[in-house]
């Protein structure tokens, strides 16, 4: 059996799943399979986002695909020297106590970059204006509603807007401010999430909202897990740790392998990144974070400017013994690496048996 939803064609896609990556080749590889892929803006400089945009362009050619910022609706400032100003001393010695602890390198001149400051609207707002400027099919806004004028452009480029939430109050508060369809992202999801379990969440989402079309998020990368998405009333699914093991993604040899290892509880909620709740693999460094006697961390941007130079270094150098990323409690299902195709060929196989053995269910 085929499934389509009104969100597929309101997407212009074939089956009703999302691929958010931070790698270009992982989006392109689902556009052309026949879902959408989404990119991750936030760790990109707009000459660099330009770059990857461009890229997609050529390799989906008329196939839609997706642009994914982080507009914060909170954080600590746009300022970045007053910033770096009020960050406390106490703080700043404990990442160097962390350095000295796990060996970690100084990081290169030529990779310092102290102007990524993930959330702060300045930053965003160059980041969706490369979005528009490019053939991007949607544009989405993650912990905060895209600012009317940037929707508004968006809009008038034809391209549509969507808004990531944990929760049904700012669900309405993105279609209030022109989402033309919400991602509900349980807890269980990778990267910035809340708390609100998957299943508890949509289907508040999906009453708050309606008749908007919403996604399914967190948790989900088995077909099992699409066919129940539709059944709480989203109209598809976001994923996104599915595809770090895939071939197609850049992530880290060291790093595939040990998300391959991990399990459900490996994913943990933690503020150690860049100040607001990240659900990311656990390593000796995000554990330093949670002892009691550790400072707690700084609201954002605060703390991504306090750990920017260490973190980097960590990946720049290799520094086994603390590389992570940023997972959710899918990764205890991750057992092997395939071709992106591969994955979401075996998610909508298992979606469309799974929907079929439900139909077929004496009523």
């Amino acid at each position: 059996m085929s499934v389509r939803t009104p969100l597929c064609d309101l997407l212009g896609i074939d089956v009703p799943i999302a691929a958010f990556s931070h790698s270009r080749e992982v989006v392109a590889a689902v556009s052309n399979a026949g879902g959408i892929g989404v990119f991750g803006a936030a760790r990109f400089d707009p000459d660099e986002l330009d770059e990857h945009l461009s890229w997609i362009d050529v390799e989906v050619g008329d196939k839609p695909y997706g642009v994914d910022v982080v507009m914060a609706a909170s954080h600590a400032g746009d300022d970045k020297a007053s910033l770096v100003a009020s960050i406390p001393e106490g703080h700043r010695q404990f990442v160097e106590s962390l350095r000295e602890r796990f060996a970690i390198p100084p990081l290169s001149e030529s990779r310092r970059n102290r102007e990524h400051l993930t959330g702060t609207h300045p930053r965003a707002r160059r980041q969706a204006e490369i979005a528009v400027s490019h053939r991007a099919r949607v544009l989405v806004s993650a912990l905060g509603p895209a600012p009317p004028d940037v929707a508004e452009a968006a809009h008038a480029r034809g391209m549509l807007v969507g808004g990531m939430t944990g929760d049904a109050r700012h669900a309405r508060q993105h279609v209030i401010a022109g989402c033309d369809f919400v991602v509900a992202q349980g807890t269980e999801a990778g990267g910035h999430t809340g708390e609100i379990a998957t299943m508890v969440l949509v289907p508040q989402v999906v009453d708050a909202v309606a008749p908007v079309p919403v996604l399914a998020a967190g948790g989900i990368g088995r077909g099992r897990q699409v066919a129940a998405a539709l059944a709480l009333g989203a109209q598809g699914v976001w994923t996104g740790s599915v595809w770090l093991t895939t071939t197609e993604s850049d992530v880290d040899p060291i790093i595939k392998e040990k998300l391959l290892a991990a399990q459900a509880r490996d994913a943990v909620r933690s503020r150690c990144s860049t100040g607001k709740p990240v659900r990311q693999l656990r390593t000796p460094w995000v554990d330093a974070w949670e002892q009691s006697d550790s400072p707690r961390p700084l609201p954002m941007p605060l703390q991504e400017l306090l750990v920017y130079d260490a973190v980097k270094a960590i990946y720049e150098h290799r520094v086994n013994e603390v590389m992570g990323s940023a997972v959710g409690q899918i990764v205890g299902s991750i057992t092997d690496i395939r071709p992106a195709r591969e994955v979401l060929d075996a998610m909508v196989a298992e979606m469309e048996e799974t929907l079929g053995t439900l139909a077929a269910m004496p009523r």
